[in-house]
């Protein structure tokens, strides 16, 4: 009898840890917008496709949306993944956003011409392809036609949509000229057209994709956006360290059976992603400079206003990202 009521109360306890567990670790509903197909995306999808935001207790629905960061702004969606340029101009709008991690802090585009276009100075009056008004492909260049003694009153930008849309847009001579990022120039050559200019070369500190979320979010569930992060960085490890893994989200994002394509988009991610991802203040400073000139208000802006690190410097204290690499 004895023995029967103590297996009993262990069936019992047992059960009410279970349903515990089961409450306190049932994974959190997130949505995640991200802005564009480019490898700089790629963590997000190695996230998803790892495991390792389930992992995290986190259960995704990843949108790729053109409006990234009106739907972050607007609460539509918990996380953002996109460039610093994009974030910038809600942010000087008085909205929230903040860059969370970075994943590129340098140029790499390519300056993709028509071949009758001999140098920048020769797109004086021509039309520009970019993605959109504020988007990085349009504020890169405000940062690249100065340097050849011209603005943006010289050009005309062109809206067109995404890298595969402008490729269509200089390839049928709707645009001259458009800036693209690796790997999506070696398409633009196979069509014939020019590289005129690697922005690598310039050597421009200016801060890329990053993961953006709102300060509302970080003030009203910490511990969601750590777990988003923790999650984050954990497919950094993978992108630097699994290329079966990185490859297989990238076929699936960019939709594309082409191995060649995927591992030169792969490895594009994978050369630039740093361990510790960190956004570069000397980044934000480049897209503040770029812009005040426009914007009254960015000429007393502050770099590490469109960032918080101290979710990642937490992380970072604690060992966890130099464990992974052990």
């Amino acid at each position: 009898m004895k023995l029967f009521r103590r297996t009993k109360l262990f069936l019992l306890l047992g059960s009410a840890l279970w349903l515990f567990s089961a409450r306190g670790f049932a994974a959190d509903n997130i949505r995640i917008a991200f802005s564009a197909i480019s490898p700089t995306q790629g963590v997000l999808w190695v996230a998803d496709v790892g495991g390792f935001l389930s992992k995290n207790g986190l259960n995704a629905e990843i949108i790729y949306t053109r409006a990234a960061i009106e739907t972050l702004v607007a609460g539509e969606v918990q996380f953002g993944q996109m460039t610093g340029s994009l974030m910038f101009s809600a942010r000087l709008q008085g909205a929230d956003p903040v860059m969370i991690a970075g994943v590129q802090d340098v140029l790499n585009d390519r300056l993709v011409v028509r071949p009758n276009i001999n140098s920048v100075e020769s797109l004086k009056g021509k039309r520009i392809a970019v993605f959109r008004f504020g988007s990085a492909s349009h504020m890169r260049l405000l940062n690249v036609l100065p340097r050849y003694g011209m603005s943006e009153r010289d050009v005309t930008f062109l809206q067109v949509g995404d890298a595969p849309e402008r490729l269509i847009a200089i390839n049928s001579g709707s645009v001259e000229a458009t800036l693209l990022s690796p790997p999506e120039h070696f398409e633009a050559v196979r069509l014939g057209m020019k590289i005129l200019l690697n922005l690598r070369d310039l050597n421009v500190p200016y801060q890329g994709s990053g993961l953006v979320t709102t300060q509302r979010l970080v003030a009203r569930n910490r511990d969601l956006a750590r777990r988003f992060l923790r999650a984050y960085v954990e497919a950094i490890h993978a992108v630097r360290t699994n290329p079966t893994l990185s490859k297989r989200a990238f076929a699936k994002y960019r939709q594309t059976k082409d191995e060649k394509q995927i591992e030169d988009a792969y490895q594009t991610l994978r050369e630039m992603v740093p361990q510790k991802p960190y956004p570069s203040i000397d980044g934000f400073r480049t897209i503040i400079q770029d812009a005040a000139a426009r914007i009254p208000a960015a000429k007393n802006a502050n770099p590490r206003d469109f960032m918080d690190t101290s979710l990642l410097e937490e992380l970072d204290r604690s060992g966890y990202i130099d464990a992974l690499y052990r």
